[in-house]
């Protein structure tokens, strides 16, 4: 544009989602030019706060921090007076929603919440815009609804920018939201210059507000527009590049395209297949398996730098990374990965076993007492240690007989516990004591899924079945604490380690080794894609993990996942080019 039309740098607008992508264009194009031209290079975020810094005088103290945005919520949910159980979950839970309202551009009256009751949402909803407009803060997605609400109302303002941003290069077009997309198409006016470019199969953030149908209608909305097939992956070998397009064929909403390789890839060996798939009876053999290859791609001349294990969601690598830890493999997780002994279910159960070893503590005992239900009150307790007896004699004496004899049977249960390996115990909390249960009428309470909080429990009881006393299963999840800390702070400093990576923290990224974990139903595609359009997403997430792999593909999946039967996904036959009965 600039070389053979002429056109004025400061004219063109580069616009891409992460700052990490603006700035690697950005230095591409001055190398590439030889000198500094002033061509805007930045984010939506970057480019949509520019326009609001100069219309309302915005600086950077403007932008809310993440820790301010949580109070803000804290503050609202206290107020209220709501019962959940991880604060800084349930806030982050809400906060996600609240991006998704801004994001979509929905009216707040029709969006329904999946965290809370939709009163009581568009109570926090509202009261969390207010006080930030009350301090004159915004953050993200306020960007983005300001500024659209700005543009339209302001007609001399839009003028100005158009004038600035005659021509609109968009990359990773496929991840555009709506309220993106109608900011765009304004400053795009009068002439239309937009250039963009996407892959429709790679559209996987429809969580976050991100409208495949928008590239795929781009054409309509400009029927004017001309459509440049980029038909080369330079990426990854030619089998690589069949599997995928095997899979993501099965889609019927997207551009049909054929994509071939750079070059065929010979083979070094003529029995080497470079994409292969394996069935294994459980997470333990799988990741043994891993490791194995792992160790052996690296006496091939691998590093651990060009391997990369990748999954469908942030809790399913916990297994996997004790094992690595054991095997002194540094890896790097993308991905911040809950360490499932500080949730407040494991919580719940370690304070039962606890009070089974002796324990007596008021804290204790206040934690689990209503944990199923027992009706007790918080006032029958004022020592800082317990006596059952004594306790049980406080209902008595008041003629409560019904809960001094449920104080009594807790105390039965706890001696029952004390007795029990870890794999027991947890079955007899679960089932004798009553306590998933409980968990069933919180999620109903909370609106949130039943199966999420029963599967804590399942990989929890699934992992204590290696420990035959407590002592030994308390000190397994003491050293793996200290591990995974240690891991944290060093992984800044690992230069060669094995990359771990949810399939969508993975986009965007390549190795030459890749293994994807648990391809399995129910995991992948995810149990709660139940909709067509849901369906094709997880098959395009699928296709990105594939397509990470550079020369060797490794697909996983389990005949048991934390203890319970799972199907081989139907993805594996779909890659494979296989009737679904046949698959691996």
């Amino acid at each position: 544009m600039i070389l053979n039309k002429g056109i004025e740098p400061s004219h063109i607008l580069v616009i891409t989602f992460t700052r990490a992508a603006a700035a690697e264009m950005k230095e591409r194009f001055q190398v590439l030019m030889g000198r500094k031209e002033p061509v805007t290079f930045g984010t939506f975020h970057a480019v949509f706060f520019q326009i609001l810094k100069y219309a309302y005088g915005f600086h950077g103290g403007n932008i809310a921090k993440e820790e301010q945005r949580f109070q803000f919520i804290r503050e609202i949910i206290q107020k209220m007076h709501l019962e959940y159980e991880d604060e800084n979950e349930f806030i982050g839970d809400l906060l996600g929603e609240i991006s998704i309202v801004k994001n979509t551009g929905i009216l707040l009256q029709h969006y329904y919440p999946k965290n809370c009751g939709k009163e009581v949402f568009e109570q926090i909803y509202q009261g969390y815009d207010q006080r930030m407009r009350r301090q004159r803060l915004i953050d993200f997605d306020d960007m983005l609804v300001y500024c659209y609400e700005l543009l339209r109302e302001r007609k001399d303002i839009l003028s100005a920018w158009q004038k600035k941003f005659q021509y609109i290069l968009i990359d990773e077009f496929q991840d555009i939201n709506s309220v993106q997309f109608a900011i765009m198409r304004m400053l795009a006016l009068p002439e239309n210059n937009l250039f963009i470019v996407g892959d429709d199969d790679q559209s996987i953030y429809r969580f976050r507000g991100a409208k495949p149908e928008l590239m795929l209608g781009f054409e309509k909305t400009y029927p004017k527009a001309k459509r440049v097939l980029l038909d080369i992956n330079y990426r990854s070998a030619k089998e690589i590049v069949e599997a995928s397009l095997r899979l993501i064929s099965h889609n019927s909403e997207r551009f049909e395209k054929k994509i071939r390789p750079r070059e065929s890839t010979a083979e070094t060996e003529a029995t080497q297949r470079r994409v292969q798939c394996h069935l294994w009876n459980g997470q333990q053999e799988e990741g043994k398996a891993i490791i194995e290859h792992i160790l052996k791609s690296c006496q091939q001349g691998y590093t651990y730098n060009d391997i990369a294990v990748l999954f469908r969601t942030n809790t399913q690598p916990r297994y996997f990374m004790s094992q690595l830890m054991a095997y002194n493999i540094p890896f790097r997780t993308r991905d911040n990965i809950p360490n499932l002994y500080e949730h407040w279910i494991t919580r719940d159960i370690l304070t039962y076993i606890r009070l089974a070893l002796g324990s007596r503590s008021r804290k204790d005992i206040l934690k689990i007492m209503n944990r199923p239900n027992r009706y007790i009150t918080r006032d029958s307790l004022d020592e800082a240690e317990v006596a059952f007896d004594v306790w049980a004699d406080y209902f008595y004496d008041k003629n409560q007989h019904w809960v001094a004899e449920r104080i009594e049977q807790l105390e039965a249960d706890l001696r029952v516990i004390s007795r029990l390996s870890p794999y027991a115990a947890m079955n007899y909390i679960r089932m004798g004591i009553g306590y998933e249960d409980f968990l069933k009428e919180y999620a109903d309470y909370r609106r949130i899924s039943q199966e999420n909080l029963l599967e804590v429990l399942d990989e929890l009881q699934d992992g204590a079945q290696a420990f035959s006393s407590y002592d030994a299963w308390f000190s397994h999840m003491e050293e793996y604490t200290q591990e995974l800390l240690k891991q944290k702070r060093q992984q800044e400093l690992l230069t060669d380690c094995v990359s771990l990576a949810t399939l969508h923290s993975a986009k965007g990224l390549e190795f030459p080794v890749v293994h994807i974990l648990d391809v399995n139903e129910e995991l992948m595609p995810y149990k709660k894609a139940l909709l067509d359009a849901d369906l094709q997403e997880e098959r395009r997430m699928f296709y990105v993990g594939i397509t990470r792999a550079k020369q060797e593909l490794y697909i996983h999946s389990v005949k048991k996942f934390n203890g319970r039967e799972l199907e081989v996904s139907r993805f594996v036959p779909e890659m494979q080019g296989m009737p679904a009965k046949d698959k691996i």
